[in-house]
């Protein structure tokens, strides 16, 4: 048996899925979450259940629509299970009467039942389930209230087969009659009502007969046949709520009294400054500082150990010095901010499971629109604050092929996750008790650049209208600490991949060039290595930025393209070679690091925030782009970029710290 999961954003479907098949998904709380559908098997069933994207109905308004309409008409469906909302049913059923037009049975699960109840909404089960003619079971997805009955029902097959109520008027009814017959098709009465609504994707399906039919009610009605159905449908939803649902006026809910404060016209963004300063502030200021020095600690003696050990056991002195400069320096160098990402990550979810994201979205609208982006480009700004790769990859949800372009290009400026690391390390040593704000502050600047970026693209290179962006406001939940812990450990669990991994490989090259010359010498002077012969030629292109020659400098900031991370893995590396003080002092004390002032160390960090990001993330833009040309201007327009901020950003420091 094959199971369609389908309900509005926002309902509690995904919640579901995951009681339904004891499989974890995660689980956000703004619109589009699952953006592909997610397929598993019912507990206690060999059914499977496909978990649909988010929609409002089955018309082809958006990416997601598209999806799950095609799956619902194109594929084999024995059963729809509708998750509605109980606390905003006459919205969640305009989706319900269009899948009552399929010639599939329908359950429709009453999802949210608690928070109905807290509200004061009242349900005639038995009235609701005869007007809509189908199984209607409450449950609380959260709660795990009758998610068992669910089930149950599902598995014996208890549940009515919809016989398609008539809900329109007596002419579009005996229309679509009329039509039925005329189509070859499984769902008949779902495709006779797109043919009269002019549906684009169906008119394959028009034949003369049906065409004199659509247009003999054109000219009864005078008005666009798809607004007629719509009006059709909300006017049966309205008779269907009045007899069947009672709520009480005029209650104002947590969910108000909190929008009256976070919504605010006035206060809306400051209140979000403050909410983005505190997460940056507690994840690489002097909590996250704190949790770097503990783990630097255990790495560093880690490191002695096994060097002890190598050498005891007799191994040469270039494997020791891969195993303990090249291997432990570089992994271990990432290692050392494993507890600030997952402080960061944690605080990014808190935001997204209580529904603070969605108002983000809701309120920055307005301020995108004006630079030729909506609230939509924000998701994937909001996901690039753990990886580029997957935000870059969600913008395909947004429909506006100019506006998908702006925010593939911009949402790299993003600090990622593993950018941390470099803000941190600079940050922390040198601004010290100010490492939290200075942090905070790139974050900021992200922001300003971005929405500069935009509007100077929106005018010179896309030219056109902004779209518009509809956004349902989640109500504000309690965080689920179970997904968050799943979410967390999911994120953290992919950074110690990475760095067993890709860092390890690239660490091992790094030590490998700069151990040997061109004559494949071991031990030679690191000047001599042929790291230093390619770090030399670059280092031009950076002493504007860093006002040093540093060879050193440049080949680590180059390998950001690898990824973002192995910039400090280099570093921590060359330094190694250069110094033998602990791994907390090792890079900057060394005397090939010892240039920089704190003018030239937020220039870096400047650089690697806006340069082009790793391979994976260039990879996804090439994808979404759709042209390696396109993908090029991209990576050539963020590091041109980042290369001009930098320059400015070190000559107005260095003329501050001269007049100071």
């Amino acid at each position: 048996m094959r199971i369609a999961l389908v309900g509005n954003q926002n309902s509690g479907k995904t919640t579901l899925f995951n009681l339904l098949t004891g499989t974890n998904q995660k689980v956000g709380n703004w619109p589009g979450v699952t953006v592909e559908r997610k397929i598993g098997i019912i507990r206690g069933t060999d059914f499977e259940i496909i978990d649909l994207p988010g929609i409002y109905s089955l018309s082809p308004y958006s990416v997601e629509e598209n999806i799950s309409r095609r799956f619902l008409f194109e594929e084999q469906v024995d059963l729809i299970l509708n998750v509605i909302d109980a606390t905003s049913v006459e919205r969640s059923l305009y989706l319900t009467t269009q899948l009552l037009e399929l010639k599939v049975p329908v359950i429709i699960a009453l999802n949210m039942m608690d928070i109905a109840d807290k509200r004061g909404i009242k349900f005639d089960l038995e009235t609701l389930e005869k007007r809509l003619d189908t199984t209607i079971l409450p449950i609380s997805a959260l709660k795990k209230t009758n998610v068992f009955n669910l089930i149950q029902t599902i598995k014996i097959g208890d549940y009515r087969r919809n016989l398609y109520q008539h809900i329109y008027d007596h002419e579009l009814e005996e229309a679509i009659k009329r039509i039925e017959p005329l189509v070859e098709t499984k769902h008949a009465r779902f495709l006779a009502v797109k043919v009269i609504e002019r549906d684009v994707l169906f008119q394959s399906y028009v034949t003369d007969a049906i065409e004199k039919i659509v247009s003999e009610l054109e000219k009864k009605y005078l008005r666009d046949m798809e607004q007629v159905i719509a009006d059709e449908r909300y006017r049966y939803i309205e008779m269907v709520r009045d007899e069947a649902v009672e709520a009480k006026k005029d209650l104002l809910t947590t969910t108000d009294k909190l929008d009256n404060i976070f919504l605010n016209r006035y206060l809306a963004i400051p209140i979000f400054m403050l909410i983005m300063f505190g997460v940056y502030y507690l994840a690489a200021g002097p909590v996250g500082g704190w949790t770097v020095e503990v783990v630097d600690g255990l790495i560093g003696g880690l490191g002695e150990w096994m060097n002890s050990f190598l050498v005891n056991v007799g191994a040469s002195p270039w494997a020791v010095s891969l195993v303990v400069d090249g291997m432990i320096a570089g992994v271990g160098a990432m290692m050392n901010f494993l507890p600030q990402l997952i402080i960061l990550f944690i605080l990014i979810s808190l935001l997204e499971t209580t529904g603070y994201m969605a108002r983000i979205a809701f309120f920055l609208d307005r301020i995108f629109q004006k630079v030729g982006l909506s609230g939509k480009s924000l998701i994937p700004f909001i996901v690039g604050s753990g990886c580029s790769v997957p935000a870059i990859m969600s913008a395909r949800t947004i429909n506006d092929e100019t506006e998908k372009k702006m925010t593939i290009m911009l949402t790299p400026f993003i600090p990622c996750s593993a950018k941390l690391p470099i803000i941190t390390l600079f940050a922390g040593y040198f601004f010290g008790d100010r490492s939290g704000l200075v942090s905070a502050s790139l974050y900021f600047f992200a922001i300003i650049i971005i929405l500069s970026s935009a509007y100077v693209m929106k005018h010179v290179l896309f030219k056109g209208k902004t779209s518009s962006f509809i956004l349902e406001l989640p109500e504000y939940k309690l965080p689920s600490f179970r997904y968050i812990a799943y979410d967390v450990l999911t994120k953290a669990w992919s950074f110690i991949e990475r760095a067993g991994s890709v860092i390890l490989l690239a660490s091992i090259v790094v030590w490998f060039l700069i151990s040997f010359n061109f004559k494949l010498q071991y031990g030679v002077d690191i000047d001599s290595s042929m790291l230093a012969f390619f770090g030399k030629i670059l280092s031009y292109v950076f002493y504007p930025m860093l006002g040093e020659l540093s060879w050193a400098a440049s080949v680590s900031a180059i390998q950001g393209l690898v990824a973002k991370e192995q910039v400090v893995g280099s570093m921590a590396i060359i330094a190694g070679y250069t110094s033998d003080v602990g791994e907390g002092n090792l890079i900057f004390n060394s005397g090939i690091f010892g240039f920089f002032t704190a003018s030239s160390a937020y220039a870096f960090m400047v650089f690697n925030l806006f340069s082009a990001p790793c391979f994976g993330a260039i990879g996804a833009m090439r994808q979404e782009l759709g042209t390696t040309k396109r993908m090029w201007k991209a990576v050539l327009f963020q590091t041109g970029l980042a290369w001009i901020l930098a320059v400015l950003v070190f000559n107005i420091g260095r003329l501050i710290e001269v007049i100071l």
